[in-house]
């Protein structure tokens, strides 16, 4: 089968080519797993973490890709739950061991065995992959292929991370960043919370013009002070510098959620800049997002279908998978990228 792989760490500021084209051999299911032809990937920034090092696979070469959305091709032995045909959607969370305190509460993305798609075992940016069957999600009729891959990493960690503001209607949410994922929590926002405003922080003027279009009641640079007070902030960008302005902005009692699983370090010296008076006083809370359950994904794509409400994609090919990684590292982001593999 056809393949992009990941063969080491790389800088990508310098290195514009980090997937090689390979061939490879098509994979087997295993017990109570099932193969799935792909034909979509969405393109995360969980892939840069992975090339530069942040989130390094355990084991090279690896497939990246873990919003892949497919059919199922055939089961593997005690595979019942899907049958071959099925349109199915596999995320970043792979596995769990079912048995912890954590997996036991539904919470399996604390899991000490929690495993990535596209990271611990190989992901979608290929023409096949295998998962177990509890682990692949039906998809509603509503989406096509590409604009379902967003809605299970995107969309789920930005459902997975609003739950966690505690928003109720009427507050005041802010988005720090404005990829894949704060775009769908502005259209999720909008409709379960009507009164609510959201005000968006983003380095790149093209994505506050898009927020703008989306329903933003404001858009400013990152370190730019909210016109008022908010009561939660969901922060998805790399970097150090956003947290420390975003903390600024909260209300007392407000809650900054961080959605993202490394931070870069060139910048960690804003750390050393919290000022306790300015920053995290009067009982500011600090809350980190890590991976996704079962539960995030379920409910977001029966959400996302109810309502229902579509993503903005950027398509690609599979051969062009280096291309959607360096424009989503240089932040030419409109919305979410997603390879296109029909």
């Amino acid at each position: 089968m056809k393949a992009m792989v990941l063969k080491g760490i790389c800088d990508l500021r310098h290195d514009k080519t980090p997937l090689s084209a390979v061939e490879m051999p098509e994979p087997v299911p295993g017990r109570r797993e099932v193969l799935v032809k792909i034909s979509a990937c969405g393109v995360c920034h969980t892939e840069l973490d992975e090339i530069e090092g942040r989130t390094p696979p355990p084991v090279y070469p690896v497939i990246p890709g873990h919003q892949i959305v497919g059919r199922v091709l055939a089961c593997g032995p005690d595979a019942r739950r899907h049958a071959a045909g099925d349109r199915v959607g596999v995320a970043w969370i792979h596995s769990a061991c079912g048995q912890c305190e954590h997996c036991r509460k539904g919470q399996e993305n604390l899991c000490p065995q929690f495993r990535a798609t596209g990271r611990d075992v190989h992901g979608g940016y290929a023409q096949l992959t295998t998962v177990s069957q509890e682990f692949a999600h039906p998809i509603p009729d509503v989406f096509t292929d590409t604009q379902a891959a967003p809605l299970l990493c995107a969309g789920a960690i930005g459902y997975r991370s609003l739950r966690l503001t505690g928003l109720e209607n009427g507050q005041k949410l802010g988005l720090t960043g404005f990829g894949a994922s704060g775009h769908l929590v502005l259209k999720l926002v909008r409709h379960r919370y009507p009164d609510a405003a959201v005000y968006v922080f983003a380095r790149n003027p093209k994505e506050r013009e898009f927020a703008l279009e989306l329903g933003a009641v404001w858009a400013g640079e990152v370190d730019h002070p909210a016109p008022e007070g908010l009561d939660s902030i969901i922060d998805t960008t790399p970097v150090w510098r956003p947290v420390v302005e975003a903390l600024k902005n909260l209300k007392a009692g407000g809650r900054l959620v961080i959605n993202a699983i490394r931070k870069e370090a060139f910048d960690k010296e804003e750390l050393l800049r919290l000022d306790y008076p300015l920053h995290l006083w009067m009982e500011k809370e600090i809350k980190s997002v890590a991976n996704v359950a079962r539960r995030d994904v379920t409910e977001f794509l029966q959400i996302a279908a109810d309502i229902p409400f579509l993503p903005e994609v950027q398509q690609y090919t599979l051969e062009e998978a280096n291309m959607a990684l360096v424009e989503l590292k240089e932040g030419r982001i409109r919305g979410a990228k997603v390879l296109n593999l029909t």
